[in-house]
């Protein structure tokens, strides 16, 4: 026989409402994904509209109507309610700081110049194929200049067999092969020496035939590049001398010129990648004093459509829960908004305050920081700072950081202080800019010498800050 029973239990469980959620969303994006998310609302949501006042002049004006009652505070999980009033912004401090070319249209309208971030480049192919037009060649000859063309890689090489070349060709009779020797060598001295390159030795090959006759190192740096590059890469000096029957000064002159060389000459033609960083906060000194300012580029730029929101308010029709929400989510989507900007305000402020003598002298003077320590300070959940240091730059007098740049762990000093990674970091590429090109600091001697200013470190630590820093161990920095 089964016997049913009740058992009654309470447990806590954290949810997060619509407008939280939103607001954590908006937290951790980036200045252009906010952007973007900021337009899709406005396409979608009939109760905001674009609003295009100047900042000065809305900061002046009250234009944000907002319903003090609509929903929770915002909030990141763990924190206090919070209901800050972002500070407006005026550019008069600041204009000047950052130029930005205008032009004027018929209308005597200010718009930004379009030719500032608009650029047209040639590629590789469309380069070759133009230098190819101003030679007179006959219809089959052009014909396999174009395939060579096609064929290079990005770098500029060519990397497939001339027979494999003849494969793709439907032409009676087929080419021979001092027919494509013919062609490779017009479309190797097509203006732009190097390319069409079969090796790493003609590369370099051909860009030395280029220079004048009598160019010092000229003719030993073409022996090396034919012969014994891989000499030259095992820094081999005693046994390349005596292969090319020449002096430690002569070859000298031959390598220094080798190493003026382009490997991958192709690569100049490639389009550049488009990384667009747009700063969150503008950081400036004004009076001896660091001040931090929203950026004006990212400002918010919509508000509650009040002609339309007064026009419900007035209606009577059978349609008003779904309306009422579209407006309530108008509201959330403009509190979040202030809340977004109001916090990652009051993060950047906490970074100023705690780095500031790397705003006054660099990065030797990056002090170790925490984000628990800023959670702290501001009274916020640490996955609040996280979110809000998390793709966020800063524009300061020194360059553009990401908020994540001032945050790094601390390392101990023999005399009980402490130090930064970053400035740890910063000592050893100092001492390096200042090392011997004839007898670099291995990280044993970095090590000691970090050490000797009163900052210990292991030496795996030294390689291992070495290698994010993208510099090469000693034995490949050495010149001869």
């Amino acid at each position: 026989m089964v016997q049913a029973t009740y058992d009654m239990r309470v447990r806590q469980q954290l949810s997060l409402t619509p407008r939280l959620q939103q607001s954590v969303k908006l937290l951790q994006m980036s200045a252009l994904e906010f952007t973007q998310e900021l337009q899709q609302a406005i396409a979608n949501n009939p109760f905001l509209e674009e609003d295009d006042q100047d900042p000065a002049v809305k900061a002046e004006e009250s234009v944000l109507p907002v319903d003090r009652n609509a929903g929770e505070a915002v909030q990141a999980e763990g924190s206090e309610t919070r209901d800050p009033e972002p500070p407006p912004f005026d550019p008069e401090p600041y204009a000047g700081s950052y130029p930005t070319s205008r032009v004027r249209d018929d209308d005597g309208d200010d718009r930004p110049d379009i030719g500032q971030w608009t650029h047209s480049s040639v590629g590789l192919h469309d380069y070759l194929h133009q230098q190819l037009c101003g030679y007179r060649l006959g219809e089959r000859d052009r014909l396999l200049a174009e395939i060579i063309i096609e064929a290079l890689d990005e770098d500029g090489y060519l990397r497939q067999d001339l027979d494999e070349l003849a494969t793709t060709l439907a032409v009676t009779p087929p080419p021979t092969k001092d027919e494509w020797m013919v062609a490779l060598t017009l479309v190797q001295h097509l203006d732009a020496p190097g390319l069409a390159a079969r090796s790493l030795g003609e590369c370099l090959r051909l860009q030395l035939e280029a220079y004048d006759a009598d160019t010092p190192g000229r003719a030993l740096a073409i022996a090396i590049s034919d012969q014994y590059l891989d000499l030259m890469a095992r820094r081999e000096t005693a046994e390349l001398r005596r292969k090319l029957g020449c002096n430690e000064e002569e070859l000298a002159v031959a390598c220094r010129l080798i190493r003026s060389l382009t490997p991958r000459p192709g690569l100049a033609f490639a389009e550049p990648e488009s990384d667009h960083i747009v700063p969150d906060v503008i950081v400036r000194k004004v009076k001896n004093k660091w001040v931090i300012t929203t950026n004006p580029a990212v400002m918010p730029k919509a508000r509650l459509h009040q002609a339309y929101a007064n026009l419900f308010r007035k209606a009577r029709c059978d349609d008003r829960p779904p309306l009422a929400q579209e407006l309530q989510e108008a509201r959330w989507l403009i509190r979040n908004v202030e809340q977004r900007f109001a916090t990652i305000q009051r993060v950047a402020e906490a970074i100023v305050a705690h780095q500031r003598t790397f705003f006054d002298y660099g990065e030797i003077a990056l002090k170790p920081l925490v984000l628990r320590k800023v959670a702290e300070e501001l009274d916020l959940h640490e996955s609040t700072v996280s979110r809000a240091t998390n793709n966020k730059y800063m524009a300061t007098p020194r360059g553009v950081f990401e908020f994540k740049h001032f945050f790094s762990r601390e390392l101990a000093t023999d005399t009980g202080g402490r130090c930064s990674a970053a400035a740890v970091r910063a000592l050893i590429r100092d001492m390096i800019a200042a090392e011997n090109r004839r007898d670099p600091l291995s990280d044993v001697a970095l090590t000691r010498m970090l050490a000797e200013q009163g900052v210990v470190v292991a030496r795996r630590t030294v390689t291992k800050y070495r290698d994010l820093m993208k510099v090469p161990p000693a034995e490949l920095r050495k010149h001869p």
